[in-house]
């Protein structure tokens, strides 16, 4: 059975295809079959990453791992059973049409709640949920005081995973392994990464989710999106030597992979 793997929250500009196309490429290039989804139907950022890699490559004349990029089947109106949701319908037959040929099934979710995300996050058996290192956007997953040392309450998103993981437990099925991955993360030791650090680390004993370490700010991440490229293809296309930068974007990956303890995956690339 594929292992799914949702990345998501109802934030957007946190980085959610950049880690969904770099692990998805990460475990192709380890020899595994990942086939994605991308659940935001209008912007598309993930699927057109995946186009764009198969343009480019197509155009230079090279073969390299890619995830297989799927889409939500059409399902005609007569095909529903009395009160089941079209939405429900169409994502359960993706997942049915992709799991046969699949190791992984990377679905990836839009900044906003929709009732195909809700639904993919029940589906997760690892939920990976990017998030700026910032009490903005903390506040997707809890509120805090004034100081933003004292948590006050779980946020709306906080309550759909935990919606989420109750599905599953009614169902039979493994809990969610939920991991917050804390991106543009700064290089230096400022009171605001501090008291972020605390607060992440006092919400993950509270709610129940791991912390991994994301990718920083870097450039190279939006240079590479208009060709598909990710950190690991690089030197295929022609790249000798690697800046400082880049090699340490490589390690934020690896240390990424790392930690999402996936099955069967152990990072070496």
């Amino acid at each position: 059975m594929a292992h799914i793997i949702v990345v998501g929250n109802e934030k957007g500009g946190a980085g959610k295809s950049t880690v969904s196309m770099h692990v998805a490429t990460a475990l192709v290039r380890m020899g595994h079959k990942v086939s994605g989804l991308d659940l935001d139907l209008r912007q598309r950022t993930f699927g057109r990453y995946v186009e764009n890699r198969i343009a480019f490559l197509k155009q230079a004349e090279l073969e390299l791992p890619s995830p297989i990029l799927h889409e939500l089947p059409v399902i005609e109106a007569g095909a529903l059973r009395p009160g089941e949701n079209m939405y429900d319908h169409r994502l359960s037959a993706a997942v049915a049409a992709m799991e046969p040929d699949s190791d992984f099934i990377l679905i990836d979710c839009p900044g906003s709640h929709t009732r195909l995300s809700q639904v993919a996050h029940s589906l997760a058996d690892t939920l990976i949920t990017p998030l700026n290192d910032s009490f903005i956007d903390f506040d997707l997953l809890a509120h805090t005081d004034a100081s933003g040392d004292k948590i006050t309450g779980p946020s709306v998103y906080s309550e759909m995973v935990w919606n989420a993981r109750q599905l599953r437990a009614q169902a039979g099925l493994a809990p969610i392994d939920w991991v917050v991955v804390r991106n543009r993360l700064g290089a230096q030791r400022m009171v605001n990464k501090e008291k972020m650090e605390r607060a992440v680390a006092n919400l993950a004993k509270r709610i129940g989710f791991r912390v991994a370490p994301g990718f920083n700010e870097r450039v190279i991440f939006r240079e590479l999106f208009p060709r598909g490229l990710t950190l690991l293809d690089l030197k295929d296309i022609g790249v000798k030597q690697l800046n400082i930068s880049n090699v340490a974007a490589r390690q934020e990956l690896r240390d990424l992979i790392k930690a999402l303890k996936l099955p069967g995956v152990n990072a070496d690339f």
